[in-house]
């Protein structure tokens, strides 16, 4: 599990391999994984966009930015938390994937929470410390 805290918005990711939606033979893997983003703060934040970018084990990267999350722009409350899934699929057994969520607070101020890095490891690939 990876976390992260800015301006008082808890960011966890939890990655899952995703053997069943990968084809090791075809160069594709398939990750899911699991965010809960929760307001620590006493004011209401809402979640309006989304910046991740997504490094396989080649080096190439992506960048995929968008409205929302899951076709949402959720508001969380002060002390409550959203929670969704989604996923990533690569050409290489692992990689990694980082990104920020731009916010709102209830007075109009925009600002930036941090999604940790977190890894993409399948049982396919080689295993190296860096």
């Amino acid at each position: 599990m990876y976390m992260a805290v800015t301006h008082q918005v808890k960011v966890t990711v939890e990655p899952t391999f995703e053997p069943d939606r990968s084809d090791p033979a075809a160069n594709h893997y398939f990750w899911r994984y699991d965010i809960e983003i929760a307001n620590l703060g006493d004011k209401a934040v809402t979640l309006i966009e989304r910046r991740w970018l997504i490094t396989d084990a080649e080096g190439r990267q992506q960048e995929v930015r968008g409205p929302g999350v899951v076709g949402e722009q959720p508001t969380i409350e002060p002390g409550a938390s959203f929670r969704y899934a989604s996923g990533c699929p690569l050409t290489t057994s692992s990689g990694m994937m980082v990104g920020e969520y731009r916010m709102v607070d209830e007075d109009g101020e925009r600002f930036d929470v941090a999604i940790p890095a977190f890894s993409l490891d399948s049982p396919h690939g080689n295993r190296t410390l860096n």
